[in-house]
């Protein structure tokens, strides 16, 4: 029997603080945590046997100067592979089998009122087009929607646009994204036209949060409710607004740093930290009784 070899923070360390230099949205931020990592590292902060521990200690020093819930060390039960993405994007693929493509429930309640549920994540659009296209258009005929998002995690800007140009009538700015790799500027725009029916932009439209939702599930529903879309029902989210990608430091772990920030064109700013602040807010488990309510009292209206 072979003894396993000692995890070894060292080379993790360097590699994240490395990573975290050359692409952390905030250059300044970026190096006082890396010279933070490598103060705690000789310290022997570090010095563990398990790379689920080293993950835990390592995330929380990561997320201790600005919160940042995107900037962690991710622990892996499975061996990764080395490829950048690769680890996340292996998680990705598991859960859209298991999820019906991202929307795992559309339903029809009382009054005409439909419900899509978008869940556990986006997913990147060359996937989830149909699938997301397939739920939205069977809602279209509805007389209200409630779109619910208390079980996302976050995923793709690029399907955000995509879900939003099934809720507005017009093409329209939604975001502006500023990537730290070149210093460049990228606006997201709804799209000028979707496969199927779409449900349009005037007809009652509700949005349920929880505090798990996350990410660019956040952006969905901050970006419905600045435009003064949608009605957001249910708990502040959490509050992440910077897009990351993942690299492998080891094979059981995943640095994720967020490379780019988000800036709302109707606020100016976004959700980072503050999470998406609900119009009405309820407890996550009675947010549906809500807004069924909220919409049947509105039709009736």
């Amino acid at each position: 029997m072979t003894t396993p070899t000692k995890l070894q923070p060292a080379p993790v360390i360097d590699e994240t603080a490395q990573l975290l230099t050359e692409h952390y949205v905030f250059p300044e931020i970026a190096e006082q945590l890396a010279g933070l990592l490598r103060r705690r590292l000789a310290e022997g902060a570090y010095d563990v046997d398990g790379a689920e521990e080293l993950a835990r200690l390592v995330t929380t020093d990561l997320q201790s100067v600005n919160g940042d819930r995107h900037l962690r060390l991710k622990h892996h039960a499975d061996p990764v592979s080395p490829k950048e993405g690769a680890a996340t994007l292996d998680a990705m693929r598991r859960d859209f089998g298991t999820s019906l493509g991202g929307a795992p429930r559309v339903e029809l309640l009382d009054g005409g009122v439909a419900v899509v549920e978008l869940a556990p994540m986006l997913f990147p659009l060359e996937w989830a087009a149909e699938p997301l296209g397939a739920a939205l258009t069977l809602a279209s005929r509805a007389q209200a929607l409630i779109v619910d998002l208390r079980a996302n995690r976050g995923g793709d800007p690029d399907t955000v646009a995509f879900v939003c140009s099934y809720l507005l009538d017009e093409r329209t700015h939604l975001n502006t994204m500023y990537w730290r790799g070149g210093e460049r500027r990228e606006q997201s725009w709804s799209l000028p036209y979707v496969p199927g029916a779409g449900f349009g932009g005037s007809k009652p439209l509700y949005v349920l949060s929880s505090d798990s939702t996350f990410s660019a599930a956040e952006e969905l529903a901050y970006d419905l409710q600045q435009l003064g879309r949608a009605v957001v029902v249910g708990e502040r989210t959490r509050g992440g607004a910077h897009p990351c990608k993942g690299w492998t430091v080891h094979p059981h772990l995943e640095a994720t740093v967020p490379f780019g920030r988000a800036v709302n064109p109707v606020s100016g700013t976004n959700w980072e930290g503050t999470g998406v602040q609900p119009d009405i807010p309820c407890a996550a488990a009675d947010s549906l009784d809500h807004a069924h309510a909220l919409a049947l009292t509105r039709l009736k209206g």
